[in-house]
């Protein structure tokens, strides 16, 4: 039986809220829910300058509270700079530091008000203070799929920072539609090219989808070699720098669903994602 990793993406739920501050114990509470669930990992929280991202200032207190010991999910972290990463790699809960890298200069500075090559280098920085505390880390490649912004974009641009990332030793890279620009066409072409190519690559798909696109982007990037998806149930949140409403995560409950027909095993226990779903109707009200 084939099995995919499925990624839960809380911190991309909520990084964009802005009208309220969701409580700390709220938070906890959530993500403990998704803890029971089976996902392989949880985007729990990040380290980043809380002028910038407000709602997860509290990303280390959440951590102190969450139940990990009847759980074989493992935590990630976003950090967008050195000193991120720096403050992440202290605790050993943490299993992956997530980077998003932008083949968009203008996105990367919208994201991370750093230019491409600044990126580059903070990146490998990253990879040192990873390989340093036992950490592993996950490239977001931002803009994977397309570009609305008015840069140059082809897919192989895509290949050549794919490329790039392989050799500076980036082990998980996750195709990014920021946007939600992708199509089952580049989506099917970008994986079915990238996964062979590099063996010793786990490629993930980070799809950004509209409530009628989901199953069309799901089943391209499967059917292409991709065994890692990122969710967020009811596909709450998106990238709080895109600024498109229509725009969210790609929804948990979709992922499980089209993978239960397709008989592929995700590991997720269905009393306790019930359990979770539930949890975030009350957390995204």
């Amino acid at each position: 039986m084939k099995k995919v990793k499925l990624i839960e993406c809380p911190r991309d739920a909520m990084q964009g809220i802005k009208t309220h501050f969701i409580a700390t114990e709220k938070k906890a509470q959530y993500i403990n829910a998704l803890l029971r669930v089976g996902f392989d990992t949880i985007d729990f929280g990040s380290f980043v300058s809380p002028k910038a991202i407000p709602q997860m200032r509290d990303t280390a207190e959440v951590l102190s509270k969450l139940d990990l010991i009847n759980t074989n999910s493992k935590l990630l972290a976003i950090v967008a700079n050195v000193r991120g990463a720096q403050d992440a790699a202290t605790f050993d809960e943490i299993s992956y530091l997530g980077y998003p890298f932008s083949i968009s200069e203008n996105f990367q500075m919208r994201n991370t008000h750093k230019t491409i090559n600044e990126s580059i280098v903070i990146l490998d920085e990253i990879l040192t203070i990873a390989d340093k505390n036992n950490k592993e880390v996950v490239a977001y490649l931002s803009m994977g799929f397309g570009n609305p912004y008015g840069d140059p974009w082809s897919v192989e641009i895509v290949a050549e920072w794919t490329e790039k990332l392989a050799k500076m030793g980036v082990k998980i890279l996750s195709l990014s539609d920021t946007v939600g620009t992708s199509t089952p066409e580049i989506i099917t072409y970008l994986f079915s090219n990238l996964v062979p190519s590099y063996p010793t690559i786990e490629f993930g798909a980070h799809l950004h989808t509209t409530p009628s696109s989901w199953f069309e982007k799901i089943d391209a990037a499967f059917k292409a070699g991709c065994l890692r998806f990122d969710g967020a149930i009811k596909g709450y949140g998106g990238c709080p720098m895109a600024k498109d409403e229509l725009v969210g995560n790609m929804p948990t409950e979709k992922l499980v669903s089209y993978f239960n027909q397709q008989k592929v095993f995700t590991n997720v226990n269905a009393m306790s994602f019930e359990s979770a779903y539930n949890e975030a109707l009350k957390i995204f009200l």
